[in-house]
């Protein structure tokens, strides 16, 4: 029986469109493996805190040292690191917020990335080829021959730090021109985008069975 961390990071209740795409992912995990279990955190909704002096000082105090704010802080952390730990597969969903990845997508990684732990610069990271899925949505488009090639700095960040860093195997769903039918200076850009998306949830349905049956369950 496999486990399935998904995390959502759009601040949006609906009309997300990685929240959408995500969800199909996950309901074609749950049909291809209905003994499965799916662990899920809403970061909009529900966000963890930022890290503070406590959550960073905790980790290098004696434990019977500890303030009652370092005492916090480390079981925060730790219920995180565990959460990460205990899962076999990653669903996350990050839109682009102002050319980078939410803050409340930051925070959780600065929770959760424990050298030694979750990441690793030197050896294999506990989590070396776990399959990541990470669905990106981007309200404009960001690829090569675009007007703003090179303003992404959301797939090259995370794709440091979950694969070089954790170690994790990553496929990247990607959705773009999420805005255009909502900005009418991007009206001709909207079959453009409706395609992206249909693509996006084709893409989702099917990758999340290879997973499945990657895993081995």
């Amino acid at each position: 029986m496999a486990h399935l961390l998904h995390i959502d990071s759009s601040a949006l209740t609906s009309g997300s469109v990685s929240k959408e795409i995500a969800t199909t992912f996950r309901k074609s995990w749950q049909q291809a493996h209905p003994d499965g279990t799916v662990t899920y955190r809403d970061l909009g909704i529900d966000p963890v805190p930022p890290l503070v002096e406590a959550s960073i000082t905790a980790g290098f105090t004696p434990e019977g040292a500890r303030t009652p704010e370092q005492v916090a802080a480390f079981a925060l952390r730790e219920g995180l690191v565990e959460e990460v730990l205990a899962a076999d597969a990653f669903l996350l969903s990050v839109p682009m917020y102002n050319w980078g990845v939410p803050a409340t997508f930051k925070a959780w990684l600065d929770q959760i990335l424990v050298v030694g732990r979750t990441a690793d610069l030197s050896n294999t990271p506990v989590l070396a080829g776990r399959p990541a899925t990470v669905v990106l949505s981007y309200g404009g488009g960001y690829d090569a021959g675009t007007p703003r090639e090179g303003w992404d700095f959301v797939q090259p960040y995370l794709e440091t730090v979950l694969v070089q860093a954790m170690g994790l195997d990553v496929t990247v769903i990607k959705a773009q021109l999420t805005l255009a039918e909502r900005n009418p200076a991007m009206a001709e850009l909207i079959p453009a985008s409706l395609q992206q998306r249909e693509d996006a949830h084709t893409t989702a349905h099917a990758h999340a069975r290879t997973v499945v049956t990657a895993l081995g369950v």
